[in-house]
């Protein structure tokens, strides 16, 4: 029997019929959802012209409902955002504090000045009010404008944050964008798309956003959707296998935006063993980087390398950093931390092989599922690093840095580094082993819009870049006249 009900959103329209049940990720996280082979014919603009309205709306416009939006979005007011957390409750993986924190501030996401300084710095509002003219060397002059494009999002689970920024992107490149419900978040992009549709039922932020859900890997509905006649990109976000399937799709006309799986890392360096009082600010910091959100973001920390040496001594303070770790993890708030609903099985089984023998690693806590500090007693981190996850990370003690850049790769998120100076030092290093976020310990999992992200503009690439020339033959030549 289903959990609750995902209706579908379709430009201002609600649709609860032709009910079908899907599956969740987790026991019991079963629900219903219109049939999206009824309706995938209705999801796509009918034709491109339609997006004209979107293109006359000045930006201050634009902010003045997305404010509105914000307001809107208070918890114990907003019917939808009740619904979503309650479901979020069966289908996410957060426990019910970390949940409704999210929730209770999703307003400030929708704050005025954040979504102007993201457009600012990301775009330029002038390319997205008009055309910006430019005088070029061949005595030409370039008109440039940002146009929003025809789009599907397949946003992320891990929180109602992905749903929001997706909202917000849409809105400012002013796009067409069918949103892909996660299985894992089912109900916040609804509930969003549904306020703004109480807000500005008839304007064209709410008639340019559709959601619905579809079982991600359902050939039959994505192909007649992923068609470059209905849509010219697709914005994944996910796991390595739902993005690599998006892969099939994509010809000329159809671009895939990829905000894929990565892992992050943490370097910390000998400063922090300045002082009992250092080491403890720096364990809180590490803490923060580890636990926030319970360790689902791509930014979380997993492997921390310490570059403090790794002879006995070094190896003992390692240690007693570590209980610091810990005593700092479980006395973090439970707004933003908690013990994890589930523990990955295989991670379990692993470390409980590895408690046999400390020879080699050092497990403090885990023995309730709560989270664990993973020790290594030498300079190499455990072979399941790649699985951590569930508040667990592992601390590995190094001599030099090429220890740690050997560790950096493509797959490599955010770098979280203490101190500064440091992470000035490897700021024009890391990035060519391909680091693409360098970032103050304690601050890996606070994350602003305005940046870029995944080592891509995905703002900025979501518009077309339209250009028209004015080409004067007395200033520029002529080849006719060859």
């Amino acid at each position: 029997m289903s959990a609750f009900k995902v209706p579908l959103f379709i430009r201002g329209e609600i649709i609860e019929d032709d009910w079908v049940e899907f599956g969740g990720r987790h026991s019991g996280g079963g629900f219903s959802a219109p049939d999206p082979h009824k309706y995938v014919k209705d999801l796509p603009l009918a034709n491109p012209m339609a997006l004209q309205d979107m293109q006359e709306v000045n930006f201050e416009e634009i902010l003045d409902i997305l404010e509105e939006l914000g307001k809107n979005l208070d918890f114990d007011k907003n019917r939808y955002i009740r619904q979503a957390y309650e479901a979020g409750l069966t289908a996410a993986p957060y426990p019910a504090s970390i949940l409704k924190n999210s929730y209770l501030n999703l307003p400030s996401v929708f704050n005025r000045e954040s979504i102007r300084e993201i457009a600012e710095q990301r775009i330029g509002v002038d390319y997205l009010n008009g055309w910006v003219s430019q005088k070029l060397l061949d005595g030409r002059t370039l008109n440039v404008r940002a146009f929003g494009a025809r789009t599907v999002h397949i946003p992320a689970g891990n929180g109602g944050l992905v749903s929001a920024i997706t909202l917000i992107r849409n809105a400012i490149t002013r796009s067409d964008a069918i949103i892909k419900a996660p299985s894992n978040d089912p109900l916040t992009a609804i509930a969003l798309a549904r306020t703004l549709a109480d807000i500005a039922p008839n304007h064209p932020l709410t008639k340019h956003i559709s959601v619905a859900y579809w079982k991600g890997g359902d050939e039959a509905f994505e192909k007649q959707l992923y068609k470059p006649e209905y849509v010219e990109k697709i914005i994944a976000w996910g796991g390595f296998a739902s993005v690599k399937h998006v892969t099939q799709y994509i010809q000329p006309g159809l671009e895939m935006i990829g905000l894929d799986p990565k892992r992050s890392v943490t370097i910390i360096g000998p400063e922090a063993f300045a002082d009992e009082a250092t080491l403890l600010e720096v364990a809180k910091r590490t803490a923060c980087d580890i636990a926030m959100a319970n360790q689902e973001a791509c930014a979380s920390a997993r492997v921390i390398y310490v570059l403090n040496g790794s002879d006995r001594p070094a190896i003992e303070r390692l240690n007693h950093f570590g209980q610091l770790i810990y005593d700092a993890m479980l006395a973090m708030s439970i707004e933003l931390t908690s013990k994890p609903r589930t523990f990955d099985r295989e991670l379990r089984d692993q470390m409980d092989a590895t408690r046999l023998d400390d020879t080699f690693y050092r497990i403090i806590g885990g023995e309730d599922n709560e989270g664990a500090i993973i020790v290594s007693q030498f300079d190499e981190p455990v072979d399941y690093s790649s699985i951590l996850s569930g508040r667990v990370a592992n601390l590995v003690p190094v001599d030099n840095i090429k220890q740690v850049t050997d560790a950096v790769t493509s797959y490599t998120q955010t770098v979280g580094i203490y101190p500064e100076s440091l992470k000035k030092q490897l700021r024009d290093q890391l990035p060519i082993y391909g680091a693409q976020r360098l970032t103050s310990l304690g601050y890996a999992c606070n994350v602003t819009a305005a940046s870029p992200q995944d080592a891509i503009e995905p703002v900025r690439r979501m518009c077309k870049w339209i250009f028209e020339e004015e080409c004067d033959p007395d200033e520029v030549f002529p080849l006719w006249r060859i």
